[in-house]
């Protein structure tokens, strides 16, 4: 059975959680009410998942997930409800510290929302039970590492040129964009259209997030304009995102697709379609198979197509399965990635 610590400060809220995860069967091992308590019961009876608040008195939820990830590391689930952006960015900050995933708050009994956003709770609370994650060091920053000497890891195809690079995450995405885009110089050629799978109202506050490390201009999608290079456009909530041959960004309210709007797949259609061999389709981490017959179709085309690989990947399901299509050129970690597309794209 699967342990769990539940972390929030509201003694109704945080009764609240334990009974959703306890009538799905979760074993809840503790509730505590601030992030000092957390990383003392994390040390001394080691949970399978922690539920993390961000606003705590003593010690905030960013915070002790940093202490809990340097001391006791284990997978860390933040359970938010204030989706104002700048309250929101400091759900990120937590994952940058070393939380694997965010998740809303779940709707009060009664709501028509509850038993959906119940259930949101449940399945990233047991998926992330089974995430293998390791100790960081205290305050360590990430280092772009060169790229190995592997078959998947030396681009052997080289476009022409660049006019497009589209990205597609999930689970455990935001940490891997904000390596790959804080990698990126203003001057390269090509923009970047982005879909990460993210509850509703979380994203301003991502973008948000990654905008302050990143040296590249970022922001939500507009319908109808046009990409500039060296630009990173992310997917509207509820809309997917395409990319017309003129440049012009689109965004249809059209079905879901792999359970998901915005899918990856369908701007990877759009990039393929629109660019062929002149676009970069990236796939990393994330539950489900969405973006892998794109990426599929990007490579026919001959584009070059790059998938996260296994060990860095929080969840290896969506580029596993692009992989197992062999739709990725290259399969490398997101170091690897930056330290590609700069190969790639700006050639002496």
């Amino acid at each position: 059975m699967i342990t769990v610590l539940v972390v929030e400060d509201s003694p109704t809220t945080r009764e609240f959680l334990v009974h959703i995860l306890t009538d799905a069967g979760i074993r809840v091992i503790g509730a505590v009410s601030d992030g000092e308590e957390a990383v003392r019961f994390v040390q001394r009876t080691r949970p399978d998942v922690v539920t993390m608040d961000i606003h705590m008195p003593v010690m905030d939820g960013i915070e002790a997930t940093a202490r809990i990830m340097e001391t006791n590391p284990v997978p860390i689930v933040i359970v938010s409800s204030n989706w104002d952006p700048r309250e929101v960015e400091m759900t990120f900050r937590a994952m940058e510290a070393g939380a694997l995933a965010i998740v809303r708050r779940p709707q009060g009994i009664g709501h028509p929302d509850h038993a959906a956003t119940a259930g949101e709770l449940v399945l990233k609370v047991l998926l992330m039970s089974e995430v293998k994650v390791v100790r960081r060091w205290p305050r360590q920053q990430p280092t772009i590492p060169a790229i190995a000497n592997t078959p998947h890891s030396v681009p052997a195809i080289v476009p022409e040129s660049v006019k497009v690079v589209a990205i597609g995450a999930s689970t455990g995405g935001p940490a891997v964009l904000q390596t790959i885009l804080k990698g990126i110089t203003l001057d390269f050629p090509a923009p970047f259209l982005i879909v990460q799978h993210m509850a509703s109202g979380f994203l301003p506050g991502m973008v948000e997030w990654l905008q302050d490390t990143s040296r590249i201009p970022i922001k939500i999608a507009a319908h109808g304009e046009t990409v500039l290079p060296g630009h990173a456009y992310v997917a509207p909530d509820g809309f997917h995102m395409g990319v017309a041959n003129s440049g012009k960004i689109i965004l249809a309210n059209e079905a879901y697709e792999h359970g998901a709007r915005p899918s990856v797949s369908y701007l990877f259609r759009s990039a393929a379609a629109s660019y062929g061999r002149d676009a970069v389709g990236i796939l990393l981490t994330g539950m489900g198979k969405d973006g892998a017959e794109g990426m599929k179709l990007l490579k026919e085309r001959g584009a070059v197509t790059i998938a996260q690989n296994k060990e860095t990947s929080v969840i290896y399901g969506m580029p596993a399965t692009a992989v197992e299509l062999d739709a990725a050129l290259y399969i490398l970690s997101p170091g690897q990635i930056v330290a590609t597309l700069t190969r790639i794209a700006i050639r002496e």
